[in-house]
């Protein structure tokens, strides 16, 4: 296994070939555990969160009718935030993941939910699911590492356009749902390889364009039109409750993917790849964020986001369940589990992506586009 370090203590050093495999074997035992215990708690807990997540958001809306009085706008759109929130992270993000499948219910289905999202939820999916799980922190196989818009690594060659990356990022935040469609449909690889103007890209691209007019007729002209003289200010607190919504997701998928102990991996690292050695960049990959009940349920439980990567398609309200039994296995294997309070974790993403705008403090051969790769484990890992 191949990955990118920088650390002078080797973390994987001590772990043999052998002792990875088992390691995968005991991840497996655990999730084979949820499968079969996987059952009504399950989808008793996903309908009421549907059921709330409804009821949150038309409440909010009718308050909003009434917006043009200042505690109606205050109530209405901390409400249709939540509401948001909860429509994107807990409930659209899981039940993508197929992890609700189980229930062979038609209307919470992988296959026929459509979230609150400008991305389309069949596109999504292909990025998501299939890319970015596959290729968890891979250097150019996984776009979620900087979203194809940033330098993640030291290894990275630094070009002068790195320095807006501050910029770009916080732009990238505030209008993150079009981002990630954009991200989506590799816009700016077929953009520069010429592939736009193919039948294939068209029809994704025809496809986000009807999914943005969807959202946008629902959340700036429908429901605005309905609120009469609160037009403006129901345009307003729509606009903020997305704003914010943005924000949040941004913020959450940042600190499971950028804080300081997360480890980046070169191309060559998922060359012949075993089952337990796609675990361990799992586990070395992600990090968590440590807090409440209600913040969990709040990120969709990606607070627990190492958990989500070892087990993507296990119900989100399970990951809490297992969390001790994985932070059991990293102090056994001598592995670092990193995990922190929202704030910590937000402000080392942060900080890693204004230090990787500059270049590198330390004289070192000229940096390429596919970082170099280093062999962290003997044994043959």
């Amino acid at each position: 296994m191949t990955v990118i370090q920088h650390k002078p203590v080797n973390p994987i050093a001590h772990l043999s070939a052998e002792d990875i495999e088992t390691l995968g074997k005991e991840l497996d035992a655990i999730r084979d555990r949820v499968l079969a215990e996987r059952g009504a708690s399950d989808a008793a807990y996903i309908r009421k969160v549907i059921k709330t997540q409804r009821t949150l958001e038309m409440g909010s809306r009718a308050v909003l009718l009434f917006s043009l009085f200042p505690p109606a706008w205050v109530v209405g759109t901390a409400g249709l935030t939540v509401a948001k929130i909860l429509e994107n992270m807990e409930i659209g993000h899981n039940i993508l993941h197929g992890q609700y499948d189980f229930m062979r219910d038609p209307k919470i289905h992988s296959t026929t939910w459509e979230w609150d999202h400008v991305s389309p939820a069949d596109q999504w999916k292909h990025s998501h699911n299939q890319l970015h799980h596959t290729y968890t922190n891979v250097l150019g196989k996984d776009n979620d590492l900087g979203y194809g818009i940033m330098r993640v690594d030291e290894d990275q060659k630094w070009y002068p356009m790195h320095l807006g990356q501050p910029l770009w990022n916080f732009v990238n935040a505030c209008f993150f749902e079009y981002g990630i469609a954009a991200y989506d449909l590799e816009l700016g690889r077929n953009l520069r390889k010429g592939r736009h103007k193919t039948p294939e890209f068209r029809a994704r691209l025809r496809a986000v364009g009807r999914k943005i007019r969807r959202q946008v007729l629902k959340d700036y002209v429908i429901h605005p039109l309905l609120s009469g003289p609160s037009f403006l200010t129901t345009l307003a607190a729509t606009f903020t409750a997305n704003l914010l919504r943005n924000l949040w997701s941004h913020s959450v998928i940042m600190c499971g993917h950028f804080p300081n102990g997360v480890e980046t991996f070169s191309k060559t690292s998922i060359e012949g790849e075993t089952r337990g050695e796609w675990y361990l960049r799992q586990m070395l990959g992600s990090a968590n964020i440590s807090g409440s009940r209600l913040m969990h349920i709040m990120t969709g439980n990606l607070s627990f986001q190492i958990e989500h990567h070892l087990f993507p398609d296990l119900p989100s309200k399970r990951y809490q369940e297992i969390a001790p039994q994985v932070r059991a296995l990293f102090d056994r294997y001598g592995l670092t589990y990193t995990t922190g309070p929202l704030p910590k974790q937000v402000a080392s993403a942060w900080w890693k992506v204004i230090r990787l705008s500059l270049p590198n403090r330390e004289t070192a051969p000229p940096a390429t586009d596919e970082p170099p790769a280093r062999v962290l484990a003997t044994s043959g890992v």
